[in-house]
């Protein structure tokens, strides 16, 4: 990717959804208060915050009307992710909370599974809560963060380690800029984009195939910067 294209592509598709700093998925806490650092971040990573929380918004829960009603003033360029973004928000202007509910459920859930196993341990080694579980409860307790307390879900679903990026990038958990590439490497980029691929062809997803296509390019876009920083 040429210098500044990630930050050409986050800037023009960003979104107001998910402001930076809120714990969208409500699903980790810093262990310490509140960080002096997180108020002086640069604005693209704050920008990559927004579209990390977004996703972990998205994956954690069905989106209320609320949500769907902010979805629609999504906007973008003529960049992947923009049109994504787009898409999108297209997706929105039809959507129906209790028909998303149900899908959600269906991709997610289902009776005894979803269509999905949104879980890092499940793509990596085929069975829940093995090796890369445990590797992220290890870099989640390293860098200070705990998961709430009423959170059912183990830390490797796609959402949770989304809300951590967006933690990560916007300063929330006072991290080295460094760990959140780290964190990237070790935890998203081995299967997020398999993931983002099967959701975008699961057979209940209609709305969910528009947040695939958000979550595949961001994939894209975060591995390809990181490479170029590396």
């Amino acid at each position: 990717m040429r210098e500044g294209a990630r930050d050409h592509e986050i800037r023009t598709a960003a979104a107001d959804v998910a402001p930076p700093g809120a714990r969208v998925a409500a699903s980790i806490d810093p262990m310490t208060h509140e960080n002096p650092a997180a108020r002086d971040v640069d604005e693209i990573d704050l920008q990559r915050a927004h579209a990390y929380a977004l996703l972990a918004l998205l994956l954690g829960r069905a989106p209320t009307r609320e949500v769907i009603e902010a979805l629609k003033g999504l906007q973008g360029d003529a960049s992947p992710f923009g049109m994504a973004h787009i898409a999108l928000a297209q997706a929105a202007e039809t959507a129906d909370p209790d028909a998303l509910q149900r899908e959600y459920f269906d991709l997610f859930i289902g009776v005894g599974r979803g269509e999905l196993l949104p879980y890092g341990s499940y793509y990596l080694t085929g069975f829940l809560h093995e090796r890369p579980l445990v590797r992220v409860r290890d870099d989640l307790a390293r860098l200070g963060i705990e998961r709430a307390e009423r959170l059912s879900e183990p830390e490797d679903h796609i959402a949770i380690l989304c809300e951590t990026m967006a933690g990560l990038a916007d300063g929330r958990f006072g991290a080295d800029p460094a760990e959140g590439q780290a964190f990237f490497e070790r935890h998203l980029k081995p299967w997020a984009p398999r993931f983002f691929a099967d959701l975008a062809v699961s057979p209940s997803a209609r709305f969910y195939r528009r947040v695939a296509e958000v979550g595949a390019v961001f994939m894209d876009i975060e591995a390809q910067a990181f490479e170029m920083d590396g």
